[in-house]
């Protein structure tokens, strides 16, 4: 058993004992759901930021524990501060630390989009992302068959919110594109060996279509390769770990925003 197909067997546990404990009709109540959006896309695309997706993540099953004690106020805060487009927020707690509450803290402090990262099966999880206040949610190609991906994909967008469909290989892409999809994530983790590979963004990005926005994920930790990868189509760039290693993520963000600058100097990407 691979440990994508151990998450995936602890969900289905996990949300049908979220769905005795808090009702849909609950979920229906919160401030946030029938609130409007805010669009992941425009601000991927936004001239004065330079496309990254900023995480929060405690911990992952590849890494263990990598910040336990994170601020999610201070970080989600300082990350908006630094140029990021957008946050993402880590919602599983088994496997990498987080919770809705994680999420609901960000949306208090922040005017930004914020993606729920979560292994999202069932139709709950997605009312659930619009009640603590996420802006767009993660489908996972290889966590999910064609037909499902498309039907959770079309009940989010009947929500308004967004859709990020991840993928790491070619025949993941082909079976799932259709105008359910806003955005396509290439993960550069092989999820059988861990392994990463930026190479996997570049081989797939030439096959994605034009009429989707596309971001790659995991292994970037070098303001050179965003730049490489920019010339390669790419829009978005979701960097968690790199940051989330040090003490003050936000300033390693900071940091690395400043220097993709410097790098890009004169270019639409530049600050304003």
């Amino acid at each position: 058993m691979t440990i994508l197909n151990e998450i995936v067997a602890y969900k289905k546990l996990e949300v049908e004992e979220r769905k005795s404990l808090y009702p849909v009709k609950l979920l229906e109540k919160s401030i946030y759901f029938p609130g409007k959006v805010i669009s992941l896309k425009h601000y991927l695309t936004r001239k004065d930021k330079c496309g990254i997706i900023a995480e929060i993540k405690r911990k992952s099953p590849s890494k263990g524990m990598i910040n336990a004690y994170i601020s999610v106020e201070r970080t989600s805060v300082g990350y908006m501060q630094a140029g990021a487009a957008a946050l993402s927020v880590l919602t599983d707690e088994k496997y990498f630390g987080g919770s809705n509450a994680d999420l609901t803290t960000a949306r208090n402090f922040n005017f930004c989009p914020i993606l729920r990262k979560d292994f999202i099966l069932d139709e709950y999880q997605i009312i659930e992302a619009k009640s603590i206040g996420a802006d767009a949610v993660l489908l996972i190609a290889a966590a999910l068959k064609p037909d499902r991906l498309k039907s959770l994909a079309g009940f989010a967008k009947s929500l308004g919110l967004e859709v990020l469909m991840e993928i790491h290989d070619e025949q993941e892409l082909l079976e799932n594109l259709h105008d359910k999809i806003d955005i396509i994530g290439v993960n550069n983790r092989d999820l059988k060996t861990f392994a990463v590979s930026i190479q996997n963004s570049i081989r797939l990005g030439e096959k994605i279509p034009g009429s989707y926005l596309k971001i790659s994920e995991s292994g970037i930790g070098n303001p050179a390769t965003l730049v490489e990868l920019r010339k390669h189509g790419y829009n978005g760039f979701l960097i968690g770990e790199y940051f989330m290693q040090y003490s003050r993520p936000e300033k390693r963000c900071a940091a690395f925003i400043q220097k993709v600058r410097e790098m890009e100097k004169g270019t639409p990407y530049e600050q304003s």
